[in-house]
């Protein structure tokens, strides 16, 4: 289903400002659904030549929270002629109010209906359609609260003081009017108060009425009320008691030529949420802590590998050592990274990032070599980072160690080159080393390694990533050197 800005860029002739005020309108207009216990479309002139000045794109559409629906069909994008919806063309012409019925045919029956002019910068450009639901039975004391209020914003949506401009205070997440209102005067007082938000002020510790009194002389100082008399903007503020006890309140004011006649506030009791977070929270530091320990240990573990490596008089004891401190230091870059941001997936580029500088701190080379890094992995599973900052360690440190050696196609001062390719390619995470060295020997088989490296590198990618890998000697016309490719799937592995 296309977006509103898409339908808009296609059907209509409205520019991006008017979207734009469009698209604030539907992130905000569930309160106008709630509070009229209505269907709401929002409908716009079609741009096109058989229907231009005649026909209605359908923009958006909200079902209330509270009441049933009326319209079981998505109407976003149907088109509609204005024969079918002349109160519609009566709104867009006079820029006023209209109320009455129409024969809405999603519905089959005919319907009283509000036309609510939507005006912006000084000219209607769209108009907002209640269907109206029957009522059950004569309205109660709070649905005619609730009625005039929309009846109010109604009014400022005609006067394009409603949406507001103020981001942060529209969309999903926030309180609606089932989980509690409270309608404020001009003067801060409370004009009434609906049972569930009179639970959140006895979750408060304030019992006496609410009515008639500011929420100041209830013993409650609420700043976001205060913010939108005086300065006319919405605003939200979450306004704890003790660590059980979290009720969010979000004010929209009530405008009315250019001054604040009333603060329409919206109460959630978000004590069960907070709580929750805080629970996971502390999970994730417990997470982080395992991380960091893990990380802490395996540092560990490498000093006593290199400790004994420099303790060791044979030459192949101490390459061996080294060797292996270097494989633990790798995986413990990856627990470096888990202490930081914990969960199962961790962003692969710092890795990389590290693993280079590990390859560059720990490896000695006879030679200047440089390592370049393009491309990146973005995020991956943690199963999957683990092994292949491994198998990526080992590649790089073979290149760097390996593919200059007793090669004469570079000089002792020129610097040669490992460069380290990254991307994601149908599904799988893809990664190339190329070097401008000697290349492989005529007897090399990855099949049946000399060292002890690539066997641990090819047993990774194969056996424990099911990926694949090859390795092969570049010719000199194409720059010489050695390629190695390493593909391995992004989907759960077997």
């Amino acid at each position: 289903m296309a977006t509103l800005a898409e339908l808009a860029t296609l059907r209509t002739s409205l520019d991006e400002h008017i979207v734009d005020h469009l698209l604030r309108l539907t992130a905000s207009w569930s309160l106008l659904a709630d509070l009229s216990f209505s269907d709401m479309l929002l409908m716009a002139r079609v741009d096109e030549p058989d229907l231009r000045e005649s026909g209605f794109v359908v923009l958006g559409q909200m079902r209330p929270n509270n009441r049933s629906t009326m319209v079981n069909d998505d109407l976003v994008g149907t088109t509609h002629d204005a024969a079918s919806w002349p109160l519609v063309q009566l709104a867009f012409e006079s820029g006023t109010r209209i109320i009455g019925e129409v024969n809405v045919e999603a519905i089959d029956d005919v319907v009283p209906v509000w036309c609510v002019p939507v005006r912006f910068d000084g000219r209607v450009v769209a108009v907002m359609v209640r269907l109206q639901g029957p009522l059950r039975g004569p309205a109660s004391l709070y649905e005619q609260a609730y009625l005039s209020i929309f009846e109010r914003l109604c009014v400022m949506v005609a006067d394009s003081t409603f949406p507001f401009r103020e981001e942060g205070v529209a969309g999903p997440g926030l309180p609606r009017v089932g989980d509690g209102i409270i309608l404020i005067d001009g003067d801060g007082r409370v004009e009434f108060a609906t049972p569930n938000a009179a639970n959140a002020l006895h979750r408060m510790g304030i019992y006496a009425p609410a009515e008639g009194r500011t929420l100041a002389e209830l013993g409650l100082r609420v700043r976001v009320v205060e913010r939108s008399l005086e300065y006319a903007i919405p605003a939200m503020e979450e306004i704890d008691r003790g660590n059980d006890v979290a009720i969010l309140f979000h004010c929209v004011p009530l405008i009315e030529h250019n001054l604040v006649t009333g603060v329409v506030t919206l109460l959630r009791d978000v004590s069960d949420l907070r709580q929750l977070n805080r629970l996971v929270l502390n999970k994730e530091a417990a997470v982080r802590e395992v991380h960091h320990r893990v990380k802490n240990n395996l540092q560990t573990i490498s000093s006593l590998l290199r400790l004994q490596a420099r303790r060791s008089d044979e030459p192949e004891t101490r390459i061996a050592l080294g060797e292996a401190e270097r494989r633990v230091r790798s995986i413990a870059v990856v627990h470096e990274v888990l202490s930081r941001e914990p969960g199962e997936e961790v962003v692969f580029d710092e890795i990389v990032r590290s693993l280079v500088l590990l390859v560059e701190d720990t490896v000695l080379a006879l030679h200047p070599v440089e390592i370049l890094v393009n491309g990146n992995l973005g995020v991956l599973s943690t199963d999957l980072a683990t092994p292949l900052a491994v198998a990526l360690a080992e590649l790089l440190t073979n290149a760097v160690e390996h593919a200059f050696t007793g090669f004469g196609g570079i000089n002792n001062d020129q610097v040669g080159v490992v460069t380290l390719n990254l991307y994601l390619e149908d599904g799988d995470a893809v990664a190339e080393i190329r070097d401008n060295g000697r290349g492989l020997g005529e007897d090399f088989s990855l099949e049946v390694p000399k060292s002890l490296g690539l066997s641990i590198v090819r047993d990774i990618i194969r056996a424990q990533l099911h990926g694949t890998i090859e390795m092969k000697s570049v010719h000199y016309s194409e720059g010489g050197g050695t390629y190695v490719r390493v593909a391995v799937p992004l989907s759960a592995r077997p």
